[in-house]
């Protein structure tokens, strides 16, 4: 399973921030357990250092109770939080998403001719993919010819500014290739890419004019219609913003690529 390996990451992280925040909750904690006696519906609480039965908790003492119940609910989620943290420790040693995959391209580029991998590797599916036609959104007559460094027309110049980093690196992508949604609504992504993590396409939209009403409106409705089809803003779909105050960052659009096009 692609993507495998970055879930197990983030819940180990999520696990090490759990025991950080428990044990740290944690100290202060007063001695002993608490036991509990409910009579005819009335709750008695005793502190249990060593004798079994515990010292009775006076009913104004209400902190000690729940001081006492909440170690012993903290002992119980550092054990649990420890063994889940240990056995993904365990499963991400040598593991790797790509590992069948590289059983195929480690190999000599003339044996690899002479075998068909169980699985298309990676640069065979993108490959396929790219090699899809496809028929793009229309230019208004008398719009701006603009031209990227691939001689590939785009409609703004923040959008050449994409389109050449993403050539200079290498990065496939098509232009405005249309996407039909589960809604019958037909939209124009900016960018579509394959992507490597998810084995399937994700979306770059840039959204250049937000200082302007008509435009914010417009974006928003695009973008809304992405998520209410089931493609999120962090998942399958990347977004910049620009203002003429606001240019287009390329720091930001450096570290969206090394998130989501790696």
């Amino acid at each position: 399973m692609y993507g495998l390996k970055e879930m197990l990451l983030q819940e180990q992280k999520r696990l090490e921030n759990i025991i950080a925040k428990v044990s740290k909750n944690r100290k202060g904690a007063p001695e002993g357990r608490l036991r509990i006696s409910v009579d005819n519906g009335n709750a008695r609480y005793y502190q249990c250092i060593e004798d079994r039965y515990g010292e009775y908790i006076p009913r104004e003492n209400i902190e000690l109770p729940r001081q006492l119940a909440q170690k012993a609910y903290d002992d119980v989620v550092i054990k649990v939080a420890e063994s889940r943290r240990k056995l993904i420790t365990r499963c991400l040693k040598g593991y790797d998403d790509d590992e069948i995959e590289q059983l195929f391209t480690s190999l000599h580029p003339e044996r690899q001719k002479l075998i068909i991998p169980v699985e298309s590797t990676f640069s065979q599916m993108e490959a396929k993919w790219y090699s899809e036609p496809y028929v793009g959104k229309t230019f208004k007559e008398g719009a701006p010819v603009i031209l990227t460094e691939n001689g590939e027309r785009v409609r703004s110049k923040s959008e050449k500014i994409l389109a050449d980093y993403f050539f200079r690196n290498n990065i496939l992508y098509k232009y405005e290739k249309p996407l039909h949604l589960a809604s019958g609504m037909t939209v124009y992504p900016d960018f579509t890419f394959f992507s490597k993590k998810l084995r399937k396409e994700i979306y770059w939209e840039h959204e250049g004019m937000m200082d302007k009403s008509d435009y914010v409106m417009r974006a928003v409705k695009k973008l809304n219609s992405y998520q209410l089809n089931g493609i999120m803003f962090g998942e399958r779909l990347i977004l910049t913003f620009e203002t003429e105050q606001e240019v287009l960052n390329s720091k930001i659009v450096s570290e969206l690529v090394d998130k989501y096009l790696r």
